[in-house]
């Protein structure tokens, strides 16, 4: 079995009239997307460009300012009421006058202050799901942008090998007319198979230039792209089905659905505990000018609870908890479904790809090798040395797409359950090389 290095830069047999066929070994050079930085072009890693994402992606920062505020508005909930200072004067003749200073404190009655921090607790922990879930998210989408823009990247190379034997391939079929070897014709065919090559490389080089900026979207501000430092041709693990059952339980979706049952029960706890009235205590004193003495004063304030009883809102808040719990059951049956859903598609792209690693590819080439040693022999036409080059080019483009959509599933699922999407793929590599 043959097998195929990466990034791929193989050598492709070049016709030439009357000499055998050469091996070129050029890859394209790749495509810069300007940027606006004016700092110098760098190639990116997956790891660089993760750790760029994680410093400069605004989505992420917003989520992390989501958990400050969801922690001062835990500071506020365990404040307590402020007391009321109260002022009074009462006659504006000096000789009758009355002056009173009272000093008022709210006591808050049925465990509100507790049912309050508990529903913000709740808030703080549901903010932090959140900000994991958008780190991972994050991460999931860089993942599967650089590797789609790897993938286009290697599809900009393969476009160049071919437009490169097409050319040859033109020069060779010129040199036989004028030689007198061959019909005019197969040189006009010659030069439309190479502007087909050529617009080839025109659609792949426009591939990579959107994935590239794709790339850079989901990454955020950053030095301009030269081109992407990785191995495309790696293969994303495949996880077990009892895992993926294992892991969505910690799905972040799952975990925020949970959470949001238990803080509309703290909301509703603390709505139970509004309809218990709070009390107001004053202390103070009062001095009448004409008796010209102080005097204490206390008091005791309790609303009574006849009109409003707060039921209404009781009702609200209990019956959103019932809707939180439904939604948290239907959070956890979605993400299982999609999770063994994007399980199936690696499973299906993987064994698209070992079907043309192992099958196709060491037959496409067996057939291209065939070709173009007939072609020398002049058993062959060029047309048919140069189908079967085609043929095999096509074969590894549909090879790279395959590995792309195994890529872009495996992150759909590690974004699903929440794995780090950052840790290295399986052992196993696959690669493209020519036969000696």
């Amino acid at each position: 079995m043959c097998r195929f290095p990466a990034p791929i830069a193989f050598a492709i047999m070049a016709l030439a009239s009357g000499a055998s066929l050469a091996q070129i070994s050029q890859p394209a050079a790749p495509v810069v997307l300007p940027q606006p930085s004016a700092q110098a072009a760098v190639p990116l890693t997956l790891s660089a460009a993760l750790r760029q994402a994680e410093e400069g992606n605004p989505d992420f920062a917003a989520a992390r300012n989501e958990v400050l505020a969801a922690q001062g508005g835990r500071i506020q909930a365990g404040a307590f009421p402020n007391p009321t200072l109260d002022a009074q004067i009462e006659d504006a003749r000096k000789e009758t006058r009355t002056s009173t200073i009272t000093l008022s404190q709210p006591i808050e009655l049925g465990g509100k202050r507790s049912a309050r921090i508990a529903a913000a607790d709740r808030a703080v922990e549901i903010a932090e799901v959140q900000r994991e879930a958008r780190r991972i998210d994050m991460r999931a989408n860089v993942t599967s942008a650089f590797f789609a823009a790897l993938v286009a990247q290697e599809r900009v190379t393969l476009a160049q090998a071919s437009l490169d034997l097409a050319r040859r391939g033109s020069d060779a079929a010129n040199k036989r007319v004028t030689a007198g070897k061959v019909s005019p014709v197969e040189e006009t065919k010659a030069k439309v198979a190479e502007a087909g090559v050529r617009l080839e490389l025109l659609q792949a080089q426009g591939e990579q230039r959107t994935s590239l900026a794709q790339l850079r979207g989901a990454i955020g501000p950053g030095p301009a792209i030269a081109f992407l430092d990785g191995d495309a041709l790696r293969t994303p693990s495949l996880v077990a089905v009892d895992d993926i059952a294992a892991h969505v339980d910690n799905a972040p979706a799952v975990r925020e659905s949970r959470l949001d049952v238990r803080r509309f029960e703290a909301l509703a706890d603390l709505e139970r505990a509004k309809r218990i009235p709070d009390v107001t205590v004053t202390i103070g004193a009062t001095r009448p000018n004409e008796l010209a003495r102080n005097q204490a004063v206390v008091g005791i304030s309790i609303p009574l609870p006849i009109f409003d009883t707060n039921r209404g809102n009781l009702q609200e808040a209990l019956r959103r908890q019932d809707k939180a719990q439904d939604v948290a059951q239907a959070t956890e049956l979605r993400v299982r479904t999609e999770a063994l859903a994007a399980r199936q598609r690696i499973e299906t792209s993987l064994a698209e790809v070992t079907t043309l690693r192992d099958e196709v590819l060491p037959g496409a080439q067996s057939a291209f090798e065939a070709a173009t040693k007939g072609f020398e022999l002049g058993k062959f036409s060029y047309l048919e040395a140069l189908d079967a080059q085609r043929t095999l080019l096509q074969s590894r483009a549909q090879y790279l797409r395959a590995l792309a959509d195994a890529h872009r599933a495996s992150a759909d699922l590690q974004r699903l359950l929440g794995q780090d999407n950052g840790r290295p793929a399986s052992s196993s590599t696959s690669q493209i090389q020519d036969r000696p």
